[in-house]
């Protein structure tokens, strides 16, 4: 059923999303003028359209303009103030500028139109140095936080077993038992059980690990209501695979996880990637979760796969997690560069929130992330084994936390006000 979906994956998808930028050169070309009016006009019109890009349906927000900065982790330190979206209109403007100069003559309003915006570039840079110089992150160290990235191929996944895999996984853990520790295992571990068989390993799990340990990991969740429902989630199992704790993934992957048009394209056999025939259905809601008492109330908020790259839908302002929990299984990337564009959305999330973040992704980029989008420590892809760090306490609130995307629409407005101006006086 997989080669029946690749027109979809390869040509379809891509050719609906490409709509967004034909629609966006369409509007904004009818006012094209090596002027400053033109470029913001551009600009905004743009940054519009990306921003529809990433919200209508389920949404895509992948590979942002703003992503053009990843390389410099002091330029993006602006994202704790104004978020991904008001950078990639900001940095449109800006690499928009060099349109103004190819004429004859040097405009003197084009010459302080870059100039301003360079001086904006370069405090930027300085701002973002001094943030990343100033920390003062606070740790409990009487917890901490594991996490494991096995190195799994989606070939073993077809040639051993689970229980084999499960017991690769452990053995990677490697749980220390007198040490109160969370370890956090990648999606798609359990490739052959739902949360409603676990229990089978009930023996095994209590034999390797401690009531001083917490396991995090990903699993298909069957819920029979009226109707059966499938869950992608995220559960908090105690050492005898007790569910402490479930979360339920709510922005769902097109194709992978839930076929679009199903009762349509059902028809003609098509069918979601993932195992099993029918979509997953979307959770209701995502909660902090407190680890408990012995845990020393340590909170985390739970992410799965590319939730991760929504910004300002990761959680809301009035959430306070210790740590931000994010499972992923990114051997469907193969040896693109995928891995790493994924890994970069995850380091943008934890400055515009301010927030720590740990990482498992198999066969992708395992990680502690600080709220700086510092990479504490990490495991690259292809790489096999463990990092550990102690448990982080909440940071503090960023000015994107607070207001989110509301941001972008001020700078939307500030914009259209400049339009104006720039328009009446022929700049």
């Amino acid at each position: 059923m997989f080669k029946d979906l690749i027109p979809f994956s390869l040509i379809l998808i891509p050719l609906f999303l490409s709509l967004f930028f034909g629609l966006a050169i369409f509007v904004a070309g009818t006012f094209a003028k090596k002027n400053i009016y033109f470029i913001l006009i551009f600009s905004a019109v743009f940054s519009i359209f990306e921003f529809i890009r990433g919200n209508i349906l389920t949404g895509f927000p992948w590979n942002l303009i703003s992503y053009t900065w990843s390389w410099s982790l002091e330029s993006i330190q602006i994202l704790s103030l104004m978020g991904a979206y008001t950078l990639s209109l900001i940095s449109i403007t800006f690499f928009c500028i060099p349109f103004l100069f190819f004429q004859k003559k040097i405009n003197k309003n084009n010459i302080i139109f870059l100039s301003f915006f360079i001086l904006c570039f370069t405090g930027n840079y300085l701002y973002g140095k001094s943030q990343i110089n100033d920390q003062n992150y606070k740790f409990d160290e009487e917890v901490k936080v594991k996490v494991i990235s096995p190195n799994f191929s989606l070939k073993d996944y077809n040639n051993r077993s689970e229980i084999s895999q499960i017991k690769r996984l452990i053995k990677i853990s490697d749980p220390q038992k007198d040490i109160k520790t969370l370890f956090v295992w990648p999606e798609g571990i359990f490739y052959e059980s739902r949360l409603q068989d676990i229990q089978k390993y009930k023996n095994l799990f209590k034999e390797k690990f401690s009531t001083n340990h917490l396991i995090v990991l990903g699993i298909n969740n069957l819920v029979k209501l009226d109707n059966k429902k499938y869950f992608n989630s995220l559960a908090v199992l105690n050492n005898q695979l007790e569910v402490l704790s479930l979360y339920n993934k709510i922005n769902l992957v097109p194709f992978g996880e839930f076929l679009p048009f199903e009762k349509t394209l059902s028809k003609f056999g098509l069918k979601k990637i993932t195992a099993g025939y029918n979509s997953f259905s979307s959770g209701d809601e995502r909660k902090v979760i407190n680890l408990g008492t012995n845990f020393n109330e340590k909170s985390i908020l739970p992410l799965i796969c590319y939730e991760i790259i929504y910004p300002s839908k990761i959680k809301t302002n009035k959430q306070f997690p210790d740590l931000v929990i994010n499972i992923s299984e990114d051997a469907w990337f193969g040896k693109s560069i995928g891995p790493y564009q994924h890994f970069t959305k995850a380091i943008y999330r934890s400055v515009e929130e301010g927030i720590f973040i740990a990482r498992s992704a198999n066969k992708g980029i395992s990680a502690f992330i600080n709220p700086n989008g510092k990479i504490i420590k990490s495991l690259n892809t292809g790489e096999s084994g463990n990092i550990e760090l102690n448990f982080p306490n909440f940071y503090k609130k960023t000015l994107f936390a607070n207001y989110g995307n509301k941001i972008f629409y001020l700078i939307i407005f500030l914009y259209m006000f400049l339009i104006l101006i720039f328009r009446k006086y022929k700049i």
